[in-house]
């Protein structure tokens, strides 16, 4: 006879244990195990994601509608963020950072953008693209000089990869370094789509940049890519223009980036020449995560503003809340939500900041929240009709901030081939 032990007696949420006897099973005692909230998995998170909700309420929610309308960008709100430690959460402690893990970092771009999702594309640029990437790839020197500043908000952090002619396609990159007999690298290209590239109306550029650069091929033809910092006042380095009238995100700067000449010095090489793409996949598996945590957010926003809107709406007599149609878009917007939250969070506390090799779930977030966060927006837009279709709602914003969660940080398109790829490389992964 065997009998299984019941634990955490104290703790309510009940689990049917069986005890085995003459091989056959019977029901048995019950064993009790404590409820499980993924998104909040820890007190520390908790506390975080309440100061981070009411700072949110405070200072982001009264600007966004009016920074949207007008194409401008917070800069001094994102600064502000240094104080609070956000902008360095996931950069080490003994540079200024947090030191804290990707449900932190979850946390933070679902806070941010259930109010503002444009402003926490600013964020994401910095403390993700920037700040992230350098306290895991950068050398002792360049963390020690930069990281401060760019924790503290003194500095404001941009990455740069996509150009014109070149996206996805990252080995199709044209911006070009040649080191110099002196050491030094001279960077000549243009870079498109650069959240943060400048920082400000007068076009002034980011304080620090990552720059990916063609630095030509190895023993084997293939093309070899390095990384740059490129840093304001460097000869060569400028703003092409700011690009604006875009669908959505317009609380964001986007910048084209011109290097002409720009003379790097040899400090500035990150890692070792031809490293880019290491530095590019450890990377990118924390960006897509925060943007699906971006998507979750306005998610959530969209389905309170029409669970509220059904609620007080009155039409033939009745709540709207009343009438099928409108039940259809409140019922699978909750599903939608509910699944969106917990594939991301699930993903959050598996995924190791830095290290490169978990694709397959950083994908499929993104894949799933990019998509299912415009689908609840335009149900919000739908049932709350002429006035979810005005800026004053919220979500006719949030809408239009969606979209650009199924382009940015790598497309629809982009999952599909990286799933398919990795599923068929490690098909165990269903069943496990």
């Amino acid at each position: 006879m065997t009998n299984l032990i019941p634990i955490a007696n104290d703790i309510d949420g009940p689990l049917l244990a069986l005890e085995y006897t003459n091989g056959q099973k019977e029901p048995s005692q019950r064993l009790r195990m404590a409820p499980v909230d993924i998104a909040n998995p820890s007190e520390e998170h908790m506390m975080l994601r309440e100061m981070v909700r009411d700072w949110t309420k405070e200072f982001v929610e009264p600007q966004a509608l009016e920074h949207d309308k007008h194409e401008r960008f917070n800069l001094p709100l994102l600064r502000s963020m240094g104080e609070l430690g956000l902008l360095g959460i996931s950069a080490p402690e003994e540079f200024g950072g947090a030191g804290l893990d990707a449900v932190a970092c979850t946390i933070v771009h679902e806070e941010i953008a259930a109010s503002d999702p444009g402003f926490a594309l600013a964020y994401l640029a910095h403390s993700m693209l920037f700040v992230n990437n350098l306290a895991h790839n950068g050398t002792d020197e360049q963390k020690a000089r930069i990281l401060p500043k760019v924790c503290s908000g003194e500095w404001i952090g941009a990455m740069a990869m996509s150009e014109p002619d070149a996206g996805t396609d990252v080995l199709g990159l044209g911006t070009t370094a040649v080191q110099q007999e002196d050491g030094t690298w001279l960077l000549n290209g243009r870079k498109m789509w650069i959240t943060n590239g400048c920082i400000d109306e007068e076009g002034t550029p980011a304080d620090v940049v990552w720059v990916y650069a063609r630095t030509g091929t190895d023993a084997k033809g293939r093309v070899q890519l390095s990384t740059f910092l490129v840093e304001a006042g460097m000869s060569g380095y400028s703003v092409g223009q700011k690009i604006y009238d875009k669908t959505g995100m317009r609380a964001s700067n986007t910048a084209e980036l011109v290097f002409d000449d720009c003379i790097v010095p040899a400090a500035n090489l990150v890692g070792e020449v031809g490293e880019s793409l290491i530095h590019m996949m450890g990377n990118l598996e924390i960006e897509r995560l925060t943007l699906s945590a971006m998507g979750l957010g306005i998610a959530r926003r969209s389905l309170e503003e029409m669970n509220r809107y059904a609620t007080d709406r009155m039409a033939f007599g009745s709540q709207i809340r009343d009438f099928g149609q409108i039940q259809r878009h409140i019922g699978e917007g909750w599903a939608k939500y509910r699944a969106m939250r917990a594939y991301i969070y699930d993903t959050a506390n598996n995924l190791q900041i830095g290290k490169a090799g978990q694709r397959l779930d950083s994908d499929g977030v993104k894949l799933f929240a990019s998509t299912a966060a415009k689908e609840i927006a335009d149900s919000a837009i739908q049932v709350m009709g002429g006035y979810g279709y005005v800026g004053e709602y919220n979500v006719e914003r949030l809408w239009r901030d969606a979209k650009l969660l199924e382009i940015g940080g790598g497309t629809l398109e982009s999952h599909h081939k990286n799933i398919t790829r990795d599923l068929f490389k490690d098909g165990d992964a269903i069943t496990r």
